[in-house]
């Protein structure tokens, strides 16, 4: 089954644990259920359609999660914009993927450009969200719908749209759940922006299988002795950061954590930072993929400081080429 559907089982068999935690705010599997339906259920009556993209620029906090659940819910695509971005790439990136909506708070709409999008304020138009159906859309997305549409910098100089299918970001979190591995007793400091697509594992691993998310707030993913005393107070098992964010752990003099599973992409790993990872934390692997083939393509368990280090072998259902200057 695709995400959504996936979530509403598992929510349906952990309905009272904690799905979401963010730093004023905790809500269980099945309100995030009901609330992301309600959402879905308020994007639909507002002329919403399968298929549709809709922009969501939100911060950090559970209504974001709920907000990207109900987008796919509505069998739409979601386009994660950062709030903090400059108005001319917001302007870009909703121009380019003519979005029919946006999703967002009040303080930010001075951000967004005059366009056709209908524009909807999570905290504003409470009230009639609240009062829209908490039930199921009863729309089943297929494995070849899009799910998001995330942008990168591009080789040309301006942002690239990259379209993600939800066929292939199911196989990538049933990849990750087999390995490096994660279970329903585990915890996950999300700490990646929505914009980069490493957040896909962070925010919807842990909803797949009946974990729990910790949301750090944009303040403290630049706070290393933040971090270090988050992943101690909230009981953290997986991380999951660059090389730069974990350089940033080490400085702070974090100690390390014994049980933590560390996952370390989005940048080429040092053989020094690897030397001061592994006596800290219970396993470290390297991870690497482009976007276009959706976050990680190849993972390493990386258990020798001396060995050479590699990007490993590719997840399920994927297969990787090596090419001479002939492809």
């Amino acid at each position: 089954a695709a995400f959504p559907t996936a979530f509403s089982v598992v929510a349906a068999s952990f309905p009272d644990k904690v799905a979401l935690l963010d730093a004023h705010n905790t809500t269980t599997y099945a309100e995030l259920d009901r609330q992301s339906n309600r959402f879905a259920n308020y994007l639909i009556a507002n002329g919403v359609n399968r298929g549709d993209y809709v922009a969501v620029v939100l911060p950090r906090n559970i209504d974001m999660v709920a907000a990207l659940l109900a987008v796919m819910k509505a069998g739409a695509v979601y386009v994660p914009i950062a709030p903090d971005y400059p108005a001319a790439r917001v302007n870009y990136m909703l121009d380019q993927s003519a979005c029919s909506a946006v999703l967002s708070y009040e303080e930010y709409r001075g951000m967004l450009p005059q366009s056709t999008a209908v524009s909807i304020m999570l905290d504003s138009d409470l009230a009639a969200i609240s009062a829209a159906s908490s039930a199921s859309t009863n729309i089943t997305v297929d494995n070849q719908d899009l799910a998001y549409v995330i942008f990168t910098s591009g080789s040309t100089g301006e942002p690239k749209g990259v379209q993600i299918s939800h066929g292939a970001m199911i196989n990538f979190l049933r990849s990750m759940q087999a390995e490096p591995g994660f279970a329903e007793d585990d915890r996950l400091l999300a700490i990646t922006t929505l914009s980069f697509d490493i957040s896909v594992l962070e925010l919807y691993l842990p909803l797949l299988v009946g974990g729990s998310v910790v949301i750090a707030d944009q303040n403290l993913v630049r706070d290393g002795q933040g971090l270090a005393d988050t992943i101690v107070r909230k009981n953290i098992t997986v991380l999951q950061a660059t090389p730069s964010t974990w350089q940033l752990l080490l400085l702070a003099d974090w100690q390390g954590a014994p049980h933590l599973k560390a996952l370390c992409g989005g940048e080429a790993m040092p053989s020094n930072l690897v030397e001061q990872l592994l006596p800290k934390v219970g396993e470290l692997w390297n991870m690497y993929g482009p976007t276009e083939t959706t976050v990680w393509s190849t993972c390493k368990k990386i258990s020798d400081a001396h060995e050479s280090i590699s990007i490993g072998s590719p997840i399920q259902n994927t297969t990787c080429y090596i090419l001479d200057q002939q492809l």
